[in-house]
């Protein structure tokens, strides 16, 4: 069964496959989703509200989102290039024509490359 992420304002009710969620940003208490196609939905409550609403309604699936510093929660599977020096991060797949390159602390870039490479190697072991 597909899984669907229901999302409401005020004026508002978003539902939208986890899938097609590339990133998430934060401006203090204003969220922006944004979808494959470059669409964006604007939200009045912060990225922890995200955060827990994610958790709530994926349950087991939400791990697929990273969250990034204080304002950027990833879709991990749209990871194609990180650079910790550059600060910089592109989430990108062959199932969309853009590329999205976002800004990310160093630290956060770090940890998440630590992550990854050790995942990599956890599968080699598991061979």
């Amino acid at each position: 069964m597909q899984r669907y992420l229901v999302l409401a304002n005020s004026n508002d009710l978003v539902r939208v496959s986890p899938e097609r969620i590339v990133y998430i940003s934060s401006d203090g208490n204003y969220s922006t989703m944004v979808l494959v196609n470059k669409e964006e939905h604007l939200f009045s409550f912060n990225l922890g509200t995200f955060e827990k609403v994610i958790e709530q309604q994926l349950a087991n699936d939400a791990g697929t989102f990273i969250r990034l510093g204080k304002s950027l929660i990833i879709n991990a599977q749209y990871i194609y290039y990180v650079n910790v020096s550059k600060q910089q991060i592109i989430l990108s797949d062959i199932s969309f024509p853009h590329k999205f390159a976002l800004s990310a602390s160093k630290e956060a870039l770090k940890a998440l490359k630590t992550v990854l490479e050790n995942s990599i190697k956890s599968r080699r072991s598991e061979q």
